[in-house]
């Protein structure tokens, strides 16, 4: 046999996890659950800096963090009371389309009515001229009414992890590193090293066998995963994989944050994102149980720091007087490829991108599923793996750069060189145009996508599309189709289910009072 034949069939027994946040330790708890699930053997390592603060990954949530949370085995209850979480029903964009007031729609975690049978665009369109037409997102779906009424998306009696709505979360970071990092030690066996990383041992290939900490440990491995965020320890210091920008797509390079205490204990607690368009960017507004997170996303190019702050303030009003505000660096892009030798990228370390439409956790749990559910037994493996890993996370953060400038791209604003520069074509990425082009004609549907499983499916483009009010001429409706029946027998029971929502579902912030008091039925 050869030396590397041998070193193909070398088992995979030990991952290192570098780093911490909510990246390592997710990373940390779904390899550890996974590995307790099968009983592989696996063993996992958790190294982290004592002297580096972690950066928060964003404070919104994918509903994919239900089925994390489940995986890992922390109780939804659990995770309400340790991380000050609300829960989260979609978005609202307000001042995207224009800047008239009150000008706004929502993006629902929700999918439109019949979204499994048939496309309801075409018949939203062909009455959406009518006086008294509701806009796209009421019209298919309940899930926006509820955001209006500051209702819950279940209640007290229903079971962990289901709703009467979709539903994710927003959550405080910080405490959700803490409580992943305790999940991790004391439930599933994760072993936590102190330390700073001093040099990083490799083997003849290339591949990462150890690292040495300045104390002189060594902590060896098999597959190593670098969750060292915007450093990028192993996968840009060891490996120097290049990192793509994508700064002349999206513009936006700088974030300034503030959290804003509420006005009162029994203040209503908003169940969506808010995203307020601004003259150079926009102003995310997200309620958790004990605050608001808020900050000022925006382009240096098109208004200065001070400026920006001064915007966020305003927006804040008065509360924000005493506050002080974290300025937050975006250098926008990602790796070329997240997976090089024996280390895998996760979060940061893999890139980073305005949280527009809250993808950061999201994108770490969706590489730890592709990571943990097809952990790689042997070296050889792990070459298949790191080929199917890097093609389907490129493809991934294209579709998600595009849907983010998709947001900007069909703006009807002009006020400002910012709205301006972001309409123009030139910076819209390849394909975008494209497909906008089509969708003038017909709605977007799954054949638009090239991949089976999108971040991004064709309802959140609809959405938005519609929600701005693109300009699309879609064939002409049939009322007497048995298409068109069907499609009324679908607005009939979303309309059912907004009329039981709206009279059974209680208030957000008595929802959360009442897990916080009471829990939850576990499953």
């Amino acid at each position: 046999m050869s030396p590397n034949q041998r070193h193909d069939d070398a088992p995979v027994t030990e991952v290192v996890v570098v780093g911490g946040g909510s990246a390592g330790w997710i990373a940390a708890c779904r390899l550890a659950a996974q590995a307790q699930r099968t009983r592989s053997g696996v063993a996992v390592t958790l190294v982290e800096s004592a002297r580096i603060p972690t950066v928060g990954v964003g404070e919104g949530t994918w509903p994919t963090m239900r089925n994390t949370l489940s995986k890992i085995g922390i109780s939804e209850t659990d995770f309400v009371r340790g991380c000050d979480a609300a829960f989260k029903q979609g978005a609202r964009f307000a001042g995207w389309t224009d800047d008239s007031p009150g000008e706004g729609y929502y993006h629902p975690l929700n999918p439109p009515a019949g979204a499994t049978e048939l496309d309801l665009a075409p018949h939203w369109l062909a009455q959406s001229d009518a006086p008294e037409a509701a806009d796209f997102a009421t019209w298919v779906d309940f899930q926006a009414t509820l955001c209006d009424a500051g209702l819950a998306p279940k209640s007290i009696t229903t079971p962990e992890w289901v709703g009467q709505a979709n539903y994710a979360y927003h959550l405080d970071a910080g405490k959700f590193a803490t409580l992943l990092r305790e999940h991790a030690v004391e439930r599933l066996g994760v072993r936590h090293v102190l330390g700073d990383v001093a040099r990083v041992e490799q083997a003849e290939g290339g591949d990462v066998t150890a690292l040495v900490l300045a104390d002189g440990a060594e902590i060896a491995g098999d597959l190593f995963v670098d969750c060292t965020g915007f450093a990028a320890l192993l996968i840009g210091g060891v490996y120097e994989v290049p990192f793509r920008r994508c700064g002349d797509v999206l513009f936006a390079d700088r974030a300034i944050a503030l959290q804003v205490p509420y006005d009162s204990e029994d203040a209503p607690i908003t169940c969506h994102t808010v995203s307020t368009a601004q003259a150079a960017g926009w102003i995310w507004d997200i309620g958790l149980w004990t605050r608001r997170g808020v900050g000022h996303v925006y382009s240096s190019a098109h208004i200065g720091d001070d400026e920006a702050e001064a915007a966020l303030r305003r927006y804040v009003g008065p509360a924000a007087d005493s506050l002080t505000a974290r300025r937050i660096t975006i250098d926008g892009g990602h790796r070329e490829r997240f997976w090089q030798n024996n280390v895998v990228a996760v979060g940061l370390s893999a890139g980073f991108i305005e949280p527009l439409e809250a993808s950061a956790l999201m994108l770490i749990e969706a590489s730890m599923d592709a990571i943990a559910d097809r952990l790689p037994r042997t070296r050889g493996a792990m070459r298949v793996a790191a080929r199917q890993f890097n093609a389907a996370f490129t493809h991934h953060w294209a579709r998600i750069i595009e849907f983010l400038k998709l947001h900007y791209a069909i703006t009807k604003r002009t006020d400002t060189d910012f709205w301006r520069d972001n309409a123009s074509p030139a910076t819209w990425p390849d394909g975008l145009a494209e497909r906008l082009e089509l969708w003038r004609t017909q709605p977007p549907a799954p054949q638009d996508f090239e991949h089976a499983r999108e971040v991004f499916s064709w309802p959140s483009y609809q959405y938005v599309l519609h929600g701005m009010r693109f300009d699309a001429h879609y064939a002409r409706v049939d009322p007497a189709a048995p298409e068109s029946a069907l499609a009324r027998r679908h607005l009939a029971r979303a309309e059912r289910a907004r009329a039981e929502a709206m009279q059974r579902l209680p208030r957000h912030r008595d929802l959360i009072r009442a897990v916080r008091e009471h829990g939850l039925q576990a499953v």
